[in-house]
């Protein structure tokens, strides 16, 4: 695997994802999440392993999405557990997503909700 560069912070691992996606490099985006971690992706379904996510986002970024910055909630860290998470510029729901330090020092995902909605009352 290519070195990439590393999340020394829980916030760089958005704008990491976002640089990758957008040069089309699913195993990139890969790298951000540790070998076992959950993606919460495609909507009611569960992706499970840094292999599967990789695969989900070669067919994803095969497209060639765009994807834009998005300013970050305040993290809320616990030791080597943190909580990051974003409004979609759209304004529809939310991003969250559990990350944990790594011996390096270093962020990886492991708990990942790209999309949720709030429901309807």
């Amino acid at each position: 695997m290519p070195e990439y560069e590393k999340a020394m912070r829980p916030e760089d691992i958005t704008r990491l994802f976002v640089e990758r996606s957008n040069a089309g490099d699913a195993a990139g985006v890969a790298a951000l999440y540790e070998e076992d971690a959950v993606m919460a992706y495609p909507p009611g379904q569960l992706t499970v392993g840094r292999e599967a996510i990789r695969a989900l986002w070669e067919k994803a970024l095969a497209g060639r999405p765009r994807f834009e910055p998005e300013q970050p909630l305040p993290t809320l860290i616990s030791g080597d557990i943190a909580l990051t998470s974003t409004p979609p510029k759209d304004g529809a729901g939310a991003r969250a997503q559990v990350v944990r330090r790594q011996p390096d020092g270093s962020w990886l995902r492991l708990l990942d909700q790209p999309e949720f909605v709030p429901t309807a009352r």
